[in-house]
């Protein structure tokens, strides 16, 4: 198992060489900078802390500065543990890239979801809506508050009302990697990931088993112009521009 923190930032679609179109996320993946390596013999459990996307060293306090500077890594804005037994090769100062995860691997993404703000039951849990003619006064109500006959001067738990909606830790199971790059610093996953534009998230290894793990990913147009070999000029050449 592997993982890594990325920031969606948003999506698109690219197309294979044979047409097939693949609606992606966009994730940056810059290196993630190894802070500290947690042990079982120390902490507890194992896991890495990671720092993702620099930060300006003035805007950092003494103490965490001083954490940065232990592990020989510029301050970063996002400190998180991630955990993996295929991580803990890794070493204080060390960088996790996107090449981490390769095309055609199945992945959970983690994120935070949008947050909707105060809604009522029809929107936040999906409660069908009343009548709207002939004098009906039930529109978008929560419904009955009845106890199954039981007057005992309450609402039991576990009843779905009004309330705060979204902001929550959510996590999408078995999306697909559809491309990778290391030099850009960006993982394009198949299909819609948790949270807003700019939102922080959490790639790992799938959790779940499936009977195909690698899932086929059609080799993806390259819309890169190619660069012109350059022709060396001969002697006779150079010396007739000269003239």
């Amino acid at each position: 198992m592997k993982s890594i923190i990325g920031r969606k930032m948003g999506m698109t679609e690219v197309f294979a060489k044979d047409g097939t179109m693949y609606a992606v996320t966009v994730v940056e993946v810059l290196p993630n900078y190894v802070l500290q390596v947690k042990t079982k013999e120390s902490d507890g459990y194992e896991a890495l802390q990671v720092g993702f996307e620099p930060k300006k060293e003035s805007r950092v306090n003494s103490p965490l500065r001083g954490h940065f500077k232990k592990a020989n890594v510029q301050p970063t804005q996002v400190i998180a543990e991630i955990k993996g037994d295929e991580l803990m090769n890794y070493k204080v100062g060390d960088a996790i890239k996107a090449d981490l995860f390769a095309a055609g691997e199945i992945i959970d993404v983690i994120g935070v979801s949008k947050g909707k703000g105060y809604s009522g039951t029809i929107k936040r849990y999906g409660h069908k809506i009343g009548p709207k003619g002939h004098g009906s006064g039930y529109h978008r109500g929560q419904g009955s508050f009845a106890n199954n006959g039981r007057c005992n001067n309450r609402v039991l738990p576990g009843k779905k009302m009004s309330g705060h909606h979204g902001n929550k830790s959510a996590t999408v199971l078995n999306l697909t990697v559809v491309e990778v790059n290391a030099e850009k610093n960006y993982i394009l996953v198949k299909g819609a990931i948790p949270g807003p534009r700019k939102g922080i998230v959490t790639l790992r290894s799938a959790i779940k088993t499936l009977k195909n793990p690698l899932a086929t990913i059609k080799e993806l147009v390259n819309y890169q112009p190619k660069a012109e070999p350059k022709v060396e000029e001969s002697a006779a050449d150079a010396a007739t521009k000269g003239e």
